[in-house]
């Protein structure tokens, strides 16, 4: 898997929370200021080479869906920041993030919860 520019990762924001549609239904959605159509349609083709997003035909128009999970970025996205940024070191991350954003112990023990939670 390979890291997504700025716009392509909004784009694909947009195809994992729609999950499938046209060029024109995605526009909307994105931040402004809004790119024009065929902008957005020569990243998506881009998308479309990068394994990203597939498409189907319907009539004579292509509506497209990702084939890849936003989890499966996701994951992807983290080790590398991890990797880039943190030694590869999660606990220096984690460590990292608590004490930028001043998180109280309450803050942490739920953090502790819900990685338990994921656990189980």
């Amino acid at each position: 898997m390979i890291k997504l520019a700025k716009r392509e990762e909004q784009i694909m924001q947009v195809f994992w929370d729609l999950n499938k549609a046209f060029i024109r239904d995605i526009i909307p959605h994105l931040p402004d200021p809004k790119p024009h159509y065929n902008s957005v349609a020569t990243m998506v083709k881009i998308l479309e080479d990068k394994k990203f997003l597939d498409h189907e035909t319907i009539v004579n128009m292509h509506c497209y869906f990702p084939i890849i999970s936003k989890e499966a970025y996701q994951q992807f996205a983290m080790k590398d920041i991890v990797s880039q940024y943190f030694d590869n070191s999660y606990p220096r991350m984690l460590a990292f993030f608590a004490k930028e954003q001043n998180l109280s112990e309450a803050e942490l023990d739920e953090i502790v919860k819900l990685i338990k939670k994921e656990d189980k």
